[in-house]
């Protein structure tokens, strides 16, 4: 099993300590996926409309056609939800990490300005929020070079993280080639880890809200909030350890689910042991304390 290409094994037992600021506990980091605008559209020039991660739960996509209600959704999450989220986080003073789809950065020139303006990171999420896997390595380079050159219109700085989301077999070299200070593809572990000289910061699934919009997953605030604090409470315990939150302007952006994320930010802010940051600040941190050993 030597030419086995993955790696079970990681940390193992005896994980690094990970050397966190003011020795916090736990480095906490919240991500809004900015996606809406870059979602699957025939007006994008995609074969069929969005079928994923909307109210609409097992949606199927309509071939050729807009799918007016799917649309209406996602404009909800930068019309309203957006703003909702913008005014949680600016008034708690805490930091996030946008995952920005470099089209939908692009039709909404007001909200971007409201991220820079808060100081938040804005990695990038590709070009389009699309699947990616039966692209040729050509093709998705392609479209990453041109999310990278309108991102750093949009937003005056080129991308350093990189979330492609919905990825392929390709991704991850892609990424590496085109020089992005981390990628995030990647739900394997609870700390930075490198990988053929590349680092990665791990992202999740489980603590995200798109647990709203799947089958499985949580149908109230107080299930998600609950998951939330439960998450944290193992990862203090534990110590050195790294925690993302996923969320999206069109599902955690609808009220009754940001009560739950409202009160989460409180319970957050009552611990002086969890670091709330940036992925690029987990990932500088890292490389200072933990530099790759292979390269």
């Amino acid at each position: 099993m030597t030419d086995y290409p993955r790696d079970m094994i990681g940390y193992g037992a005896n994980p690094p300590a990970a050397n966190w600021p003011d020795g916090a506990k736990v480095a906490l980091n919240f991500v809004v996926n900015y996606e809406e605008g870059g979602e699957n559209c025939i007006l994008h020039g995609d074969a069929a409309s969005e079928a994923f991660l909307s109210e609409i739960v097992g949606a199927a996509p309509w071939p050729g056609q807009r799918h007016m209600n799917m649309e209406s959704i996602y404009e909800y999450g930068s019309r309203s939800g957006f703003w909702r989220l913008h005014r949680m986080f600016t008034s708690r003073n805490m930091p996030v990490t946008v995952f920005g789809v470099a089209t939908a950065l692009e039709r909404n020139p007001e909200a971007v300005r409201a991220m820079l303006a808060a100081d938040w990171e804005i990695a990038s999420h590709g070009l389009k929020w699309i699947d990616y896997k039966d692209y040729t390595y050509a093709d998705e380079r392609s479209d990453l070079k041109k999310a990278i050159a309108i991102h750093t219109e949009v937003t005056g700085t080129r991308p350093a993280g990189i979330y492609q989301g919905r990825t392929s077999l390709n991704t991850r070299d892609i990424c590496a080639e085109l020089g992005f200070e981390y990628s995030a593809d990647s739900y394997a572990d609870e700390l930075p880890y490198y990988e053929n000289g590349q680092l990665i910061v791990p992202y999740t699934l489980d603590a995200n809200d798109m647990r709203f919009a799947t089958p499985q997953g949580f149908n109230s605030g107080d299930q998600f909030e609950t998951y939330l604090r439960d998450s944290l409470d193992v990862l203090r315990a534990e110590g050195g350890r790294m925690m993302s939150v996923g969320l999206h302007c069109r599902l955690v952006g609808r009220p009754g689910r940001a009560a739950a994320l409202g009160r989460f930010l409180e319970y957050v802010a009552g611990f002086d042991d969890v670091w709330v940051t940036t992925r690029l600040d987990i990932a500088r941190h890292w490389r200072q304390y933990r530099p790759d050993p292979d390269h």
